[in-house]
């Protein structure tokens, strides 16, 4: 069984895996090359050299020394998630006999319940972007499109011309693990990209040479970060003072459907989840909510 003389040599060869093998998005990438560097750093003042010296307890140790570091319970379970997937690719590829990560319980999480914009706030958001600008019309037409679809801030941002067919009301994304999906956009989404489509982005780029539907005002594709700015701007705009981000419109577009009778299954397949328990946290949700106007309203509440 080969032997390295650091752990940290085999960590490109796991991005590698991550990217061909399992089809994760770059952000969860990042996101476990960070933990991974920090637990093989952790590993190395330990003295452990090669896979195979890696013991159960040592990863139990560097848990205990995250939790010591104030790191969260969620950010903990990312991280064991991580090594689990890290130790099973070294058994696989032979350079260790088991995989030490497998016993360890991951942290237990506090499930919060997810923000979400009133009907009103809504409203107040896109109202926010009333105007004729290339800017104005641009950012109504992509908050739009977010409440409409649910759809993540990474797959708005990728969107593709060719992916948006406005004549059948759908839209093609790419999800996490390269999961193709289709969802419905609806009417007001609809006239609305469609209008930024004839009066802006066909300004901005004329001939069609950029494949992506959101553009910058220089034409080039829009960021994530970009997009971000963009909503609290408007925001503030509108008067909206609570915290707000891109996936508080995914966490709107959820919670509204379910309280006007859509089925679990239906939201769940439109948000991309794999599991349906992810997307139950909504029907909590809906029944904190129902739960706050019956006390508000019953004479007895």
């Amino acid at each position: 069984m080969a032997r390295e003389s650091n752990l940290n040599t085999f960590l490109d060869l796991f991005v590698s895996y991550l990217i061909v093998e399992k089809g994760l998005s770059k952000n969860t990438q990042e996101a476990y090359s960070r933990d991974l560097i920090r637990y093989l750093d952790f590993l190395e003042k330990e003295g452990r050299c090669a896979p195979v010296d890696v013991r159960t307890s040592d990863i139990a140790s560097f848990l205990g020394w995250l939790k010591q570091q104030n790191v969260g319970a969620r950010s903990r379970a990312r991280t064991l998630s991580a090594i689990r997937m890290f130790h099973k690719f070294m058994m696989v590829e032979n350079y260790a006999e088991s995989n030490p990560a497998t016993i360890i319980e991951a942290p237990r999480t506090v499930h919060k319940l997810p923000h979400f914009l009133s009907g009103r706030d809504i409203d107040a958001l896109f109202a926010a972007c009333a105007g004729n600008t290339g800017e104005e019309v641009r950012d109504l037409a992509m908050l739009e499109l977010l409440y409409a679809t649910g759809l993540r801030v990474s797959e708005l941002v990728n969107l593709k011309l060719r992916e948006v067919n406005l004549d059948s009301g759908y839209l093609l994304t790419i999800g996490k693990g390269s999961k193709e999906r289709l969802v419905p956009i609806g009417e007001s989404a609809r006239l609305q990209v469609g209008t930024y489509l004839e009066t802006v982005r066909s300004r901005l780029d004329p001939l069609k040479e950029n494949r992506h539907l959101f553009l910058s005002r220089l034409g080039s594709a829009m960021s994530r970060q970009a997009f971000w700015n963009i909503i609290k701007k408007r925001a503030l705009l509108a008067g909206i003072h609570k915290s707000i981000s891109p996936h508080t419109l995914r966490h709107s577009f959820a919670t509204h459907l379910l309280e006007n009778g859509a089925d679990l299954r239906s939201v769940q397949l439109m948000l991309g989840h794999a599991d349906l328990a992810t997307t139950q946290i909504y029907t909590h949700v809906t029944r904190e909510r129902l739960k706050k106007i019956h006390q508000q309203i019953h004479p007895r509440g």
